[in-house]
C-alpha cells in the first residue's frame, strides 16, 4: 500500500525549524529580540512568512510579543515546563518500553554508537544533535508513529538549551544512558521504562534546581502539589 508523499515544506515552516533549532540550541538566547527585517534577510524571505513563523513560536511558548519592544525569545516557563516533564515521562517511558523487544542487533550497536559519541562531544550544540538522535532512534522503534509525533512535539517545547547546559549534569546524562542501554541490551522493557524514566526526572530536577535555586518534590508524584 503506497503512502502519499508528504507535502513540500513552505517559507514559513522552514523558518519555523531554524528558529526552533537555534533558540533550543542556545544559539539565539532567551530575551533576544527577533527583529522582523533581519529575520527576512536571514532567511531570504519576504516579512510575512517571518511573522507567521514567529506567531507559531508564541504558540509553542518559544517566542513573546511585548507591545512597542517586538518579538524576543521567551524566558522559560516552570509552570508549562513542569507539565511538559509530565507528559515526557509518560509517553517516553511507555515508547521505550515498547521498543526493547523490537530493537534489531543493529539498533543496538546504533545506540552503543550514539552513547559513546554523546559522552564524548565536548560542543554543546553538537552534544544536543547527538542525544536527540540517540533518542529518538529508540523512539521510532515502538511502533506508534503518532506517538512520536508527539513525542516530538514534547521536545519542541522542552527548553534543551538551559537542559543540557552543564558539565555535571552531561556527565550524569552519559552515565543514565548506558543504565539504559544495558536494560535495553538484556531486553527487559520495565527496566528500559524505569531508567527512562529516570533519566526524565533527573534532567527535570536539574533544570528545576538551576532555575529556581531549590530543589522540591517531583509533580509526578500523586500526591505533589
Amino acid at each position: 500500500m503506497s503512502t502519499q508523499p508528504s507535502p513540500p515544506a513552505t517559507k514559513r515552516d522552514v523558518i519555523v525549524e531554524e528558529l526552533r533549532r537555534l533558540i533550543l540550541s542556545g544559539e539565539l538566547r532567551r530575551g533576544e529580540r527577533l527583529r522582523q527585517d533581519d529575520l527576512a534577510a536571514r532567511f531570504r524571505a519576504s516579512i510575512t512568512p517571518v511573522r507567521e513563523a514567529l506567531r507559531a513560536l508564541e504558540a509553542e511558548g518559544l517566542a513573546v510579543s511585548e507591545p512597542h519592544r517586538g518579538v524576543r525569545v521567551a524566558g522559560i516557563d516552570l509552570e508549562r515546563v513542569t507539565a511538559t516533564y509530565v507528559v515526557r515521562r509518560l509517553t517516553e517511558g511507555h515508547a521505550v518500553a515498547r521498543a526493547t523487544t523490537r530493537l534489531t542487533l543493529r539498533d543496538l550497536r546504533r545506540l552503543e554508537q550514539l552513547v559513546e559519541a554523546t559522552a564524548a562531544c565536548a560542543d554543546p550544540v553538537e552534544r544536543r544533535a547527538t542525544n536527540r538522535e540517540l533518542h529518538f532512534l529508540l523512539y521510532r522503534r515502538c511502533g506508534l508513529p503518532g506517538l512520536v509525533e508527539h513525542i516530538e512535539s514534547l521536545w519542541a517545547a522542552f527548553p534543551w538549551d538551559v537542559s543540557l547546559g552543564s558539565e555535571e549534569r552531561a556527565r550524569a546524562s552519559d552515565a543514565e544512558h548506558r543504565v539504559l542501554l544495558a536494560a535495553l541490551r538484556a531486553g527487559d522493557p520495565d527496566a528500559a521504562r524505569a531508567a527512562a524514566e529516570e533519566h526524565i526526572r533527573t534532567g527535570f530536577a536539574d533544570l528545576r534546581e538551576r532555575l529556581t535555586g531549590a530543589a522540591g518534590p517531583d509533580p509526578f508524584d500523586l500526591d505533589a502539589d
